[in-house]
């Protein structure tokens, strides 16, 4: 297909929907990562305080994340390689290694925090401790990814994503909606307290580890230009589809029921019995538990694609020292579950950290996706489009920042902050090597 095909086709224009169905995949693992604890917080914490009213949000995010996987996927397939390999090619080392370090910070403090995630509902449905369930859960990790490699996390994705928006709005099915003020929260308006959740919701769809991991997941499945079409409809099932009725059926099942917004993800699960009866809270607690695995499983892989790829290392388990990095990352997240404190706010660090990050992945891709790293010219609609997500995650980002050094500089804000300077100055300093290049 090659050069014939039209740059920007958009879905189902070869083949049939039934095939596209049995090939999709390489989004489904972005999506498993992006449906996870995180978001499940953020969505709970926006129902519980403000009902209905941030509902426009939560559509909003899921049409963002599509868009950022989408042009992700354009990059992947056009150059037909790592994001890594064409940034050092095409931007040069420093940028590569400043691109890797971004991505191991923001998905190495996810794999903990999520850990401890899973090792907590782990423990509150079986009442086992939960430490113990850490180590099980770094052994299962070490031996299915670094054993059975990508399409084991394939699988596990598509099943469990398709498992936790079936659980999710079962339990929305048992809980009682009211339409009418529902429809209102369609309209755009933030109510005063309402702009650093909001934040959190767009922040856990368009992310930077979701970003840059679609070249390899796409590569993994040896996806080229002529996949151009299933490429797109895979994002559109998953990000737009799946993550977009998950993120739904949560803040829709919160805003109807709960009032408390400093609840966890678990304590809204606990909350629901009385209010909703227990079939409401087991049901709410599975799709939990199935979100916190399926983004566990999604996130291991991200930061030995990245560092195996700048390293000059293959990319897949065939080569034994990218599976030595995944069977370490599996392993090393153990000590998330030892980590003490609550959860909850852990979480919103975790958002913080990957959101600060995430403009420069998006400059990164828009900056190739402009140059000559990539055969065809990007459509107008498909720029702007970028544009538009790099002004949104940069004032959620810079909101992020505000917040914690507004509360006062602690050796964890500082550490946000500095990342935060670098950040800032090297996707200004992209867009000045763009304009350069440009006039030149």
């Amino acid at each position: 297909m090659g050069s014939e095909q039209p740059a920007d086709v958009t879905a189902v224009r070869e083949g049939t929907v039934a095939e596209y169905i049995r090939e999709m995949g390489p989004t489904w693992v972005a999506g498993a990562i992006a449906a996870g604890p995180a978001t499940i917080a953020s969505l709970v914490t926006a129902g519980a305080l403000f009902g209905y009213d941030l509902l426009w949000v939560v559509v909003l995010s899921a049409v963002a994340g599509a868009l950022a996987q989408y042009l992700a996927t354009r990059l992947g397939l056009l150059t037909e390689d790592g994001i890594v390999a064409v940034v050092e090619e095409y931007l040069g080392e420093w940028w590569a290694w400043l691109l890797v370090a971004d991505v191991v910070l923001a998905a190495g403090v996810a794999q903990l925090v999520i850990m401890k995630t899973v090792a907590t509902v782990s423990g509150t449905i079986t009442g086992i401790d939960a430490r113990a369930w850490g180590v099980v859960w770094a052994l299962v990790l070490a031996a299915g990814l670094a054993g059975r490699g990508y399409r084991f996390v394939e699988l596990v994705a598509k099943v469990l994503v398709v498992a936790i928006v079936l659980a999710f709005l079962a339990s929305l099915a048992v809980v009682p909606v009211d339409p009418g003020a529902a429809a209102a929260g369609l309209v755009p308006s933030v109510p005063p307290g309402g702009a650093i959740v909001s934040a959190a919701i767009l922040g856990g769809a368009v992310h930077i580890t979701l970003i840059t991991m679609q070249s390899y997941t796409m590569r993994a499945r040896e996806w080229t230009r002529a996949e151009y079409g299933l490429a797109t409809f895979d994002v559109g099932a998953s990000m737009l589809a799946a993550f977009g009725v998950y993120s739904l059926a949560i803040f829709l099942v919160t805003a109807s029921v709960l009032e408390s917004g400093d609840l966890t993800p678990v304590a809204a699960a606990d909350a629901l019995g009385p209010l909703v009866g227990e079939r409401a809270r087991l049901l709410f607690l599975l799709g939990l538990w199935g979100a916190a695995v399926s983004t566990l499983g999604g996130n291991t892989v991200v930061p030995p694609y990245l560092l195996a790829d700048k390293l000059g290392w293959g990319t897949s388990i065939a080569d034994d020292r990218y599976r030595g990095l995944v069977a370490a990352v599996a392993l090393l997240s153990a000590l998330g579950a030892f980590i003490p404190g609550a959860v909850i706010g852990q979480l919103v660090l975790v958002l913080a950290v990957g959101t600060v990050g995430t403009p420069f992945a998006i400059a990164v891709v828009l900056y190739l996706l402009n140059s000559g790293a990539v055969p065809e010219p990007t459509s107008t609609p498909a720029n702007l489009g970028g544009l538009a997500l790099l002004a949104v995650t940069g004032v959620l980002a810079t909101n992020f920042v505000r917040e914690q050094v507004t509360a006062g500089l602690t050796p964890l804000s500082g550490v946000v902050l500095a990342v935060a300077v670098v950040i800032l100055l090297a996707t200004v300093g992209l867009g000045v090597k763009f304009g350069r290049a440009a006039a030149g």
